[in-house]
């Protein structure tokens, strides 16, 4: 067998390591790559599908409120009460296939608006696509003081079978099931999507890598660990965009639901609130036990439209897509001022016109989460806020005068939970290209700075903020 020559060894010792570093690499991206977008998916899914049974059980809710007032005050035999009850839950909707529906605990359908055709039969043993007894399930779930159940049902606008999600509650005197259900087949194609982007992104990173490898081995030594190092940083990159999409697929999906829940809800609240008012007019006829339900229920209405407005505000502020961000930002500050007692000084410019709707998002929740902190954790009386343009920068500024923290120990915090919210807010800065910096010292308090591009250009404040 003929020796190797020097030169020839120096070249497989070179390009063996490379080689074998390449595929380390390789293979650690790919598993870490699946890892991460598989628990993003499976979180997004869950994060959904519990939204879903919020805004289901607060509907149903809603229409029990709707026709409390009836059903407080009736007799279990008393037929007429009845007969308004069902036609109050038959006209109450929400959305394109909202609707809610009546059975008796022996299956027979008494309300089922889409599909009238239904009404004065028994549907005991109907069972769905999958060999589920729907009615049966229903009823025991009311029976047991209300749960969520997953069925095949035909859905009204598309008149195919669909899987949805369905609440119930027992109306114990008249021995009925009243419920109502959302369709989630949106939700599984939102999941198959945010799947294939996922596979592309995987699939590119592995392609690039691959061809990243052979460069390699041609160029040997010189060019193998720049390679490596721009392979690691192309990986986090697309790590990082991967998990942007999640959050802005989370974005969309708070305001869809923050639309559907003011604009569903409100038309029943109103509804109800019309239904309450007739009522108390009638006390002028002088009926015994009328006033007292019906100013309660009146009581409850406002209640829920405060809620509605709370949860939509919650999911996303409408006053962001309407007015701008200075209004929604001192909207939040005024509602923290009158909720915890903090007073906050806000001194915000007009910068809606220099900023994309994905960048006032950006400092929008970026002040929110720090406030948050702030509120929870800082114990602060006073905070300062300004926001403004320097140079080529819209640059956010924070202080308070709480109990603040040690920056060093806490960055040193081997706990991988540890400035997660930190971490998260100077990650949404980085994607736009901006920055977070954050200073502060046991007692004496916390400032922030984050700045964000005005423009394309990713210029830095004129103060030279660190990130």
């Amino acid at each position: 067998m003929p020796k190797l020559n020097l030169r020839l060894k120096f070249l497989l010792l070179s390009i063996l390591p490379l080689v074998l570093a390449a595929s380390a690499i390789s293979w650690l991206v790919f598993a870490q790559a699946e890892r991460l977008a598989e628990a993003e998916i499976r979180t997004f899914e869950r994060n959904i599908l519990q939204a879903r049974k919020d805004e289901l059980k607060s509907y149903l809710e809603l229409a029990m409120a709707s026709i409390d007032h009836i059903y407080s005050v009736a007799s279990p035999l008393d037929a007429v009460s009845k007969e308004r009850v069902k036609a109050i839950i038959e006209d109450l909707s929400y959305g394109e296939d909202g609707y809610f529906f009546i059975y008796d605990r022996d299956g027979t359908a008494l309300v089922e608006p889409p599909e009238p055709w239904r009404v004065g039969r028994t549907y005991w043993n109907l069972r769905d696509i999958n060999g589920n007894t729907v009615i049966q399930g229903l009823i025991f779930n009311a029976e047991k003081g209300g749960d969520f159940m997953r069925h095949v049902w035909e859905k009204p606008s598309t008149g195919e079978p669909t899987e949805k999600i369905t609440y119930s509650l027992m109306l114990d005197k008249w021995d009925w099931m009243i419920g109502t259900g959302i369709y989630i087949d949106d939700i599984a194609e939102q999941v198959t999507e945010i799947e294939a982007e996922v596979s592309t992104h995987i699939r590119e990173t592995t392609i690039s890598i691959i061809g990243v490898t052979i460069l390699a081995v041609l160029l040997v030594g010189i060019s193998g660990t720049v390679v490596t190092l721009s392979e690691r940083k192309l990986a986090d990159s697309k790590l990082k965009e991967l998990t942007h999409r999640v959050v802005d697929v989370q974005e969309q999906e708070r305001l869809r639901v923050s639309r559907e829940l003011h604009d569903g809800i409100s038309q029943i609240l109103v509804s109800v609130k019309y239904s309450v008012e007739t009522a108390i007019a009638r006390i002028t006829q002088k009926r015994d036990n009328a006033m007292e339900p019906m100013e309660k229920a009146a009581k409850r209405l406002q209640d829920a439209i405060h809620e509605v407005r709370r949860i939509s505000r919650d999911l996303r502020p409408a006053v962001l897509d309407d007015l701008g961000l200075k209004p929604a930002i001192e909207s939040m500050c005024a509602e923290l001022q009158d909720r915890s007692g903090i007073l906050i000084e806000v001194k915000c410019e007009n910068i809606d016109g220099q900023l994309d709707i994905g960048k006032k998002t950006t400092l929008y929740r970026v002040l929110q989460e720090t406030l948050t902190n702030i509120e929870r954790h800082a114990d602060a009386t006073v905070v300062k806020i300004t926001i403004k343009r320097e140079g080529q920068s819209i640059v956010m500024r924070i202080s308070d005068n709480g109990v603040g923290f040690e920056t060093n120990r806490y960055i040193r915090n081997r706990d991988p939970r540890a400035g997660i919210g930190l971490r998260n807010m100077r990650e949404r800065m980085e994607f736009h290209g901006g920055g977070l910096s954050v200073r502060s010292e046991p007692d004496d308090g916390t400032k922030i700075t984050a700045f964000i591009p005005a423009t394309s250009q990713n210029a830095l404040p004129d103060d030279a903020i660190s990130g």
